[in-house]
């Protein structure tokens, strides 16, 4: 999460050159570290010093922002260096971020790191801005390690284990287990209760269909991958050599999986959950209604998504269906208008599962050649899961 910050806006070319400007003296021993698989184990907790806009486009999952430099301030020293050069950019620096605006930055990283032991800190390259920062707090008695190559450093680390994880998964003799089932069958609610799952929708904070959209926006693709390569070390690290992980597809939402991740998670056998039509309205009715309602500020903006949402699958439903849902769909609303209860949304959800999805399912089934090893009810499953030992 990030920390805003303000600051006066200073203008480079007002700057006077004879303006005294006092530079940061830096110890000899500022400690760094690079033990990024440690980071990742422990979920280390990280403070991150770039600029708001630099967060937002990618960052860790232990980390919060309480930047060095705000965005405006960043910007005009990003200029002041390609115009004048790297002396004159540091000076700029310490001209925008002075005694006076440097200090409340301080005291929000010593609060963070007070709540925080043994937290590191970084910048985007563990250059100038996090050796800057750890200074200043260690002239104010608060030591801190540093990342050492930062952000970026840190980022290739994990990309470099996605890209080795086809090896790894060989060398470590791990076998994935796709669990398969009909829409609403609660394939999540059996992952929530296994310790060798990990939830692909959940890291993607997508449901993964025409309806999965979340009220808050899903992480960014460098997020997204970030999250996942840390939950797959974390899993390799364990004693388990069964990875459960729900049939996806490789797009879910806006985000993605390489297309060798991808073949090689789908590698494995599947485990299909069986639930009954009445059990699966009940469980989608929970999920993408009453769940979902309680995400948006309002009503009105749950509604504006769902209209969308079938206005999304016109053309696959067809012009007859796709106005029987609607109907369905406005019929249930009025009710829940009109008494507060939701229970009228199952008609249309039943006409999706019945009509829609499992149709799609079963001929994605018949076209599938991978071997099913077990296929029961969410209980049965889960049991079966908990024991399971491949040959």
């Amino acid at each position: 999460m990030s920390s805003p910050i303000t600051a006066p806006v200073i203008n480079p070319d007002d700057l006077s050159a004879d303006l005294p400007v006092q530079l940061t003296e830096y110890s000899d021993d500022l400690p760094q570290m690079e033990d990024f698989k440690s980071i990742v184990l422990n979920q280390t907790p990280l403070l991150d010093v770039r600029a708001p806009i630099e967060f937002n486009q990618g960052a860790f999952e232990t980390a919060q922002n309480i930047p060095l430099m705000n965005d405006q301030e960043r910007h005009d020293i990003g200029i002041c260096y390609k115009q004048k050069g790297h002396d004159a950019a540091v000076e700029l620096g310490h001209t925008l971020v002075n005694e006076q605006a440097r200090l409340p930055r301080i005291e929000a990283w010593a609060e963070f790191i007070d709540s925080h032991p043994g937290a590191l800190l970084y910048c985007f390259r563990g250059g100038q801005r996090s050796k800057i920062s750890q200074q200043w707090l260690a002239d104010h008695g608060y030591q801190i390690t540093r990342l050492k190559g930062g952000y970026k450093a840190f980022r290739r680390f994990l990309i470099d284990y996605l890209d080795n994880l086809p090896n790894l998964f060989i060398e470590k003799n791990i076998q994935p287990i796709i669990l398969a089932g009909r829409t609403g069958a609660g394939k999540t609610i059996v992952l929530q209760q296994l310790e060798n799952a990990i939830d692909l929708e959940g890291l993607a904070h997508h449901r993964g269909s025409a309806f999965g959209r979340h009220a808050t926006p899903q992480p960014t693709q460098i997020n997204f991958e970030n999250q996942l390569s840390m939950a797959l070390m974390r899993f390799i690290e364990t004693p388990h050599r069964n990875l459960i992980i729900e049939d996806e597809g490789r797009n879910i939402g806006s985000v993605s999986m390489s297309a060798d991740l991808f073949a090689t998670l789908k590698s494995g056998p599947r485990i299909v959950v069986e639930t009954p039509l009445a059990e699966r309205i009940e469980i989608t009715h929970q999920e993408y209604v009453l769940q979902a309602q309680t995400e948006y500020a309002n009503l009105d903006e749950w509604v504006e998504f769902m209209r969308g949402a079938f206005g999304r699958i016109h053309k696959r439903l067809g012009g007859e269906r796709h106005q029987r849902v609607l109907k369905a769909f406005e019929d249930g609303l009025q009710l829940q208008l009109e008494t507060g209860a939701t229970e009228g949304h199952r008609g249309w959800i039943e006409i999706l599962l019945s009509e829609y999805y499992d149709p799609m399912y079963d001929y994605q089934m018949t076209k599938s050649d991978d071997p099913v090893i077990f296929q029961g009810s969410i209980d049965e499953v889960v049991s079966f899961l908990k024991t399971y030992q491949p040959e």
